[in-house]
Parts: structure tokens; sequence; C-alpha cells
């Protein structure tokens, strides 16, 4: 299926004053009318008629091979027929009385595996009975059980992927929705995981198969797809989902999807990575709740390498979830209600107030108040200290 653009009506666009919809606004590098877009995938499984592919965690062994495995044992078991009628050829009487060619061998060990038997070709000495009761029959009933049970599984293997996902789709919610599985991507997985969200809590967008095969592999529920397409992230559930984490690896696709994303949900919290600053106030007004410009991140952490570069330390430490300091957000106590951040249990180093942040030393945030959240410094034990406590 060859994806379509969107109409202009959509991507891109901010609504003027008079509640009509505007012109797309203009992104650094991106033409919006020539972005283009990866095909979706070949679907391995396509449930409930959408047309997109869901695709669950799965055992190593994959049903072609089992498939492609009965195969072999059933073509062994028909050689290994060939080669009984044929060492005893003298035992069998054709209708034609020219005696049992290899040919010959075939035909009568399909027709009799098949349970066919026309009867042209028949046993008719001891030896050649004897073979038949011992030998043929054992291997004509392991022949059946093969073809039926391999169309069998096919068919129940159908079905239960059909109802592991219908099922899927119906539990889904308050989940994390990742869009990209490159490197941004799985250093954001790495970090939920690490705060305790569990694998079977995110789901992975992305177009490319060798990515979302991997992502398969490490245990998450992975939707095949552009993430720019509203369908798409209608099968990752977006609209039942508490966070959006987009790191595609360019800045259209960025804002196309927070575009898509916005207009599926106007709750859930949407996180973007950007490349370019100037495309972070394009996200924003496209219904962005966090943007986090990668390449001026990077350019701050280096330009602090080169005179401060313990502070690089301290900064990765407190992006890093495993051990050591990490930033937390929580809410404020009940016995911290009326004091100073500096009297809080953590080391605070901002105040949310009303979706307003306040720096610790900000005038307002001296006092707490009830329902304001910390954004505070935390120590963490190291991973084998955590398995030892537990």
């Amino acid at each position: 299926m060859q994806p379509t653009l969107p109409s202009p009506s959509r991507a891109g666009e901010t609504p003027d004053q008079s509640g009509q919809r505007a012109r797309p606004r203009a992104v650094a590098g991106i033409d919006f009318q020539t972005v283009a877009r990866p095909r979706l995938l070949t679907p391995e499984s396509r449930a409930g008629g959408s047309g997109i592919n869901v695709a669950l965690p799965q055992s190593t062994i994959t049903p072609i091979r089992a498939i492609l495995r009965r195969m072999l044992i059933a073509l062994s078991i028909l050689v290994g027929t060939v080669l009984i009628v044929y060492v005893d050829r003298e035992g069998y009487r054709d209708s034609n009385g020219d005696g049992l060619s290899l040919l010959d061998a075939a035909y009568y060990t399909t027709v009799t595996l098949s349970t066919t038997g026309y009867g042209d070709i028949a046993p008719f000495s001891d030896s050649a009975r004897l073979a038949n009761i011992i030998l043929v029959t054992p291997l004509r009933v392991m022949f059946l059980i093969i073809l039926v049970g391999t169309t069998l599984e096919v068919l129940t293997e159908r079905g239960r992927m059909i109802l592991q996902v219908n099922r899927w789709r119906s539990r889904v919610r308050d989940h994390v929705v990742v869009c990209g599985y490159g490197t941004k991507g799985r250093s954001a997985i790495r970090v939920l995981l690490g705060e305790g969200i569990p694998a079977e809590s995110i789901v992975i967008v992305d177009a490319d198969r060798g990515a979302l095969e991997e992502a398969r592999a490490a245990g998450f529920a992975v939707v095949a797809g552009s993430s720019t397409r509203s369908e798409v992230l209608r099968e990752a559930q977006v609209h039942r989902a508490r966070a959006v984490v987009i790191a595609t690896d360019a800045d259209d696709s960025a804002v196309l999807t927070t575009l898509t994303a916005r207009e599926l949900s106007a709750k859930v919290n949407i996180s973007v990575a950007v490349r370019e600053s100037e495309n972070a106030h394009l996200l924003r007004q496209s219904g962005a709740n966090s943007v986090v410009v990668s390449s001026e991140t990077s350019g701050r952490l280096l330009g602090l390498s080169s005179s401060a570069p313990l502070i690089v330390n301290v900064v990765e430490d407190l992006l890093t979830s495993d051990a050591g300091l990490a930033i937390i957000e929580r809410p404020v106590h009940d016995e911290e209600i009326g004091k100073g951040p500096r009297f809080a249990a953590d080391p605070v180093l901002a105040v949310v107030r009303d979706g307003a942040i306040m720096p610790y030393a900000d005038d307002r945030a001296w006092s707490l108040r009830a329902g304001d959240r910390l954004i505070c410094v935390k120590s963490k034990p190291p991973a084998e200290e955590l398995e030892s406590l537990t």
C-alpha cells in the first residue's frame, strides 16, 4: 500500500483568529509538499481488518520455520516409502504387467500415503504385504498427521494471533508509545524501563523491518508504519496512552507525528526530540508538551566538557536512572506544605505550580502549597544493592 501525503488542511497547520485553518507554517529545512514517507511493511498479521500490522512478542521459532521443518519430515517419509517399495518391487503387481519402475514406486507411494489407493499397483508377495503392514502403514499415518496437523496449526496460529491482537487492543491503556526505534528511541526506552515501566506497557511505532524485529525480540509490542499517519497511531492506541515519545530521525516527521498524535488525543503527554532549534517553537505550537533540541544539548555538553568535564559527568549521572543521582518529579509531602524548598526531604531544583515551572530561588516558591510538584535530585543505590534489598 502506498501511503498518501496528508492534506494541507491538517499537517503543519495552525488556526487563525477567525477559527479558520491557516496555511502550514514554515519549518526549517522542510517542504510539507515533498515530505517522503516510507511504505508500510509487508504485514505479518493483519487483525481486525484494519490493514495495519500489529505484532506482539512471540517465541523464537516462527510459524514459517515450523512449517518448513514439517515439510522436510513429510518429504523424508515420502522418499523413504518410495525406496521401501522400489527395493521390494518384485513383490508388487502392475496392471500393465511390465514390472515396477522407480516412477511406478513413486506413484504407488503418493496414492498410498494420501489414502487414495487406485488399485492399479498392489503388493501380492508375502514380503511386500508384510512391508506394507510394518513400514508403509505407519509412514502413511505419520504423513497424514503431519499434513493435517500443519494445516490445523496454521489456521489456529492465525486465529490465535488475531485473538491476541484484539485482546491487546481492548486491554492496553496508560501505556507509552515510542515513535522511532533508533538511537534516541532506544535510549528513551532504557530510561522508561529504569523508571519501572514494564515492557508490556511500551509500544513501538516504526517503518523499518529490522528495527521492529529487534523490538519484538526485546519483548515490545510493535506497530508497523509511518508514525505520521493517523491510522498507524490509532493502531498504537494513542488515544488511550499516557505519553507519546517522538524520536524520529527527521524534524519534518517529528512535526507531522506531533500534529497527528495531538489530533487523536488532547490529553496525552507528548515529548519530542528535534534536531534544529528553530523548529522547537513549531513543535510546541503543534501540541508538544516537551521539546528536546538534540543538537544544541549535545553542543552545550561539549562546551562544558572543555572547561568543566566533571560537570558533564554529573549531568550524565543525572540522566541515567540505573544508579547514582537521578532527577525525579514528585508531589509535595504534607509535612513540607508551608515551608521553603530548602526544607524538603530532597534537594529541590524547581517547583511546578499550576503547570508553571518556578526555580527553587523564585520568591513564589518560598512557600510550598498543596498540589505543588517538586523536581528533585535523588540518590539511587546501585543495581546490585537494590537486588540485595529485595
